[in-house]
């Protein structure tokens, strides 16, 4: 029921944004976040917010240089991602689910996309 659009390859430095809209009419869920999974290890939190607010949650490792926002209008959640480095690279997942999934609980997570790939060169 999510869709992510927006992945691809970049230079280390360069900048991507993901999207992550509903495929019904809207999240119904009150968190949507990030989600990112590289090749042979598990998948980690990156980044969330409470649809109601905007309020962001980031993941250490991202903050400075991921920001998570949200378009009402558009039901549309997005990761602007600058600054990219090579252990950025990783299929990223979008979540929507209930409380615990801003604190990086992927078993809170309802739904999920079906993943874009994210690539920075080094």
């Amino acid at each position: 029921p999510l869709v992510e659009s927006g992945g691809g390859l970049v230079q280390a430095g360069g900048s991507l944004r993901l999207s992550c809209a509903p495929s019904g009419r809207t999240f119904s869920r009150p968190i949507v976040g990030w989600f990112r999974q590289a090749p042979g290890k598990e998948r980690e939190f990156v980044a969330a917010l409470k649809w109601s607010t905007g309020y962001p949650y980031y993941a250490d490792s991202v903050k400075g240089r991921l920001t998570i926002s949200r378009d009402g209008a558009k039901n549309t959640v997005y990761l602007q991602m600058n600054s990219l480095k090579p252990e950025d690279t990783a299929v990223y997942y979008c979540a929507a689910g209930d409380y615990g999934l801003e604190s990086g609980n992927p078993k809170s997570a309802d739904y999920w996309g079906q993943g874009t790939q994210v690539t920075v060169s080094s």
